[in-house]
């Protein structure tokens, strides 16, 4: 339910524990009223179905059943609830807390994208509400912005003066008002510990089932905003709570980047992109997001439920140990701290924390882990591109690491001048001779530019070449003097038509689908992509083509230059659309259960985006005859599929 801003003209509702005050917004389920409770004497929010809702006697249950369950919930980052109406009462109503503040979207609006460590510390403080949550059996699965209630009560009162903090009235998604309290409200002493005159609050728990027994969705599927959806949601699946991971996921991404990481132009192309797991990592999109921060979410982000974190709490011991590791240890202080002065705060916070990633990176350094030194340090860079001495060290990890390139090309051939000079060595020996006495001198020998060792005739000691390696072995002696005969060992020298290629390492910041992709390399068969593994390449162009294993999804062509620098690889396939055809009577409208917003008429098409695995079951009903039956039909990635409803 998304709820609007503003008053509206009509009757308010008459309840009789309750004295309705105002209207505070509305939307497709209900509509949100601020009340007080004439036994307790406290304001609360009342959420009052709409009156086509609460005429179905299945709705009316499911409304009550939903909210006992959800009431057992007692959590300071859940939005309680007091209260539930009857099913025999005229209203049907849920009474909850009223939460003082805005919705984390209007927060959004407002800042645009916040420090990376206050979006992960609030993050963090919902993760701890659904871990509840979750621990109780109920899992949210419309997680999103629009949920989520952040208040902030001013030192000087019971609520925060700034500007843009405190707007008038604007409900949440789940109509929890959103507003600051009325004049007449008695002030209280702001606590007394740091980070107390803050609360983030998670509402709206229950919706999805509430809104699957009016018919609108599949069992086991939310109806909500297509880019907060896990892909097992769209996809009609089983869902637990590694769906509200990712949906956190999707909310921390927007919070530390500004922008949603699923982007379309319609609902159906941000649904595809949920599919394929279609999205730019946040560190690209915002550098100074950094690389750590930037794998969280790329694993609360993950396809594949089995790939995500476990739960929720294993997602929150992630934020708080990166946290902890850049110093912040009381988050809920720093959140307060940025909503009392967000600019004086992001100022000092961002000279503390690269001074923070600095010493990081140059510990990282010292115990030889330059991946993890190269992450903190560039994400210092990001925060001071200009800074001397950055740029000093930065320059310094790069010619240390050409350097080890260096290296690891030299190697190679430093063995193997190694292997041959010792073979030299052993054909030198065996050709030793001594014709007319004891002695025994070993020929120079000498190499021809394909790196063969060839043999002198010559018994004479000889001088070694400049560069050269000698030595020489004693004989039996038949005289008073006898000369140690020499021996030189050459250098072997490579032809350059043999001279190996160059080995590159080449890996995936990204590949989509993470599994069934295949590649070929030249034209000829490569390795199977794997988004863990590492591949090699020599120092050659090469042309590297991308495909689906059943030609399911588009290919992609990637032109990798010549040169020596490791590759790192951006592969997001897109997977083919099926197309779906629908026989029927012209004048009706048809409808797809695992997708809300398709519509298609009788003897029309329509595209139905597809996941990873190319196939999927689709529930084809008629909206114009809720009586004809539901048809479930196979769709295939690429290909068109028919289904009849006609009599």
């Amino acid at each position: 339910m998304v709820a609007s801003a503003g008053k509206r003209s009509g009757r308010a509702p008459v309840l009789a524990k309750y004295d309705v005050l105002e209207e505070l917004g509305h939307g497709g389920m209900a509509t949100v009223y601020r009340a007080l409770d004439t036994r307790l004497l406290r304001d609360v929010a009342i959420k009052v179905l709409h009156p086509h809702l609460r005429e179905s006697r299945e709705i009316a249950h499911r409304f009550s059943v939903e909210a006992k369950a959800v009431a057992k919930l007692r959590h300071p980052n859940i939005v309680e609830v007091f209260d539930v109406s009857s099913e025999d009462e005229t209203e049907q109503y849920l009474v909850v807390e009223l939460v003082r503040g805005p919705t984390l979207r209007r927060l959004l609006q407002q800042r645009g994208a916040l420090p990376p460590e206050i979006g992960a510390a609030i993050v963090m403080e919902l993760l701890a509400g659904v871990a509840h949550a979750h621990a109780a059996g109920v899992v949210h699965r419309d997680v999103k912005p629009e949920n989520v209630l952040v208040e902030h009560r001013s030192a000087s009162g019971p609520r925060s003066q700034r500007e843009g903090l405190t707007p008038t009235p604007v409900p949440s998604v789940s109509g929890v008002a959103s507003q600051a309290p009325p004049s007449g409200d008695r002030k209280t002493p702001p606590p007394a510990n740091e980070g107390e005159r803050v609360a983030v609050k998670l509402t709206d728990f229950g919706i999805a089932k509430l809104l699957d027994a009016q018919g609108v969705t599949s069992t086991g599927q939310v109806l909500g905003s297509p880019a907060h959806m896990a892909p097992e949601q769209i996809e009609g699946g089983d869902v637990d709570g590694r769906a509200d991971v990712f949906g956190l996921g999707v909310l921390m991404y927007e919070c530390l980047v500004g922008h949603l990481p699923f982007l379309g132009n319609n609902p159906a192309q941000v649904l595809r992109r949920v599919l394929d797991g279609v999205y730019a990592p946040a560190e690209r999109e915002r550098p100074v997001v950094g690389k750590v921060w930037s794998q969280i979410l790329d694993r609360a982000l993950a396809r594949k439920p089995e790939a995500r974190f476990p739960d929720a709490q294993a997602m929150r011991d992630a934020i708080h140990a990166e946290l902890t590791r850049l110093g912040m240890g009381s988050p809920k202080k720093e959140i307060e701290a940025w909503l009392d002065d967000p600019e004086g705060w992001t100022e000092e916070h961002d000279k503390r924390l690269i001074e923070r990633l600095c010493v990081l990176g140059a510990a990282s350094r010292k115990r030889g882990d330059a991946v993890a030194a190269a992450s903190d340090y560039n994400r210092a860079l990001a925060y001071a591109p200009n800074d001397p001495s950055l740029l000093k060290v930065v320059v310094s990890m790069q010619r240390s690491e050409a350097r080890a390139r260096i290296v690891r090309r030299v190697a190679p051939l430093v063995l193997g001048a190694l292997v041959l000079g010792s073979g030299a060595y052993f054909v030198a020996k065996a050709f030793k001779t001594s014709p007319g006495d004891g002695s025994v001198t070993s020929a120079p020998p000498s190499a021809d530019r394909a790196g063969t060792v060839a043999t002198s005739p010559s018994s004479k000691p000889t001088t070694p070449a400049s560069g050269a390696r000698s030595s020489s072995v004693a004989g039996t002696p038949t005289g008073p003097a006898s000369v140690p005969a020499a021996r030189t060992l050459a250098t072997p020298v490579v032809a350059p038509s043999a001279k190996p290629g160059i080995p590159r390492i080449v890996t995936f910041s990204r590949l989509s689908p993470p599994f069934g992709v295949q590649m070929t390399i030249d034209g000829a068969p490569g390795p199977e992509p794997d988004p863990t593994k590492a591949f090699t390449l020599d120092d050659k162009a090469h042309k590297l083509v991308f495909t689906c294993k059943g030609d399911v999804c588009a290919p992609k062509t990637i032109q990798v230059e010549a040169g020596d620098s490791n590759v790192e690889l951006d592969v997001a396939l897109v997977i083919a659309h099926a197309k779906l055809v629908v026989e029927g009577d012209p004048t009706h409208s048809y409808g797809i259960q695992e997708i809300p917003t398709a519509n298609v008429s009788g003897g029309g098409e329509i595209e139905i985006p597809m996941g990873a695995s190319g196939t999927r079951d689709v529930h084809v009903f008629d909206r114009t005859d809720p009586s004809s039956p539901t048809q479930v039909v196979k769709l295939s990635a690429g290909k068109r599929a028919t289904i009849s409803f006609k009599r």
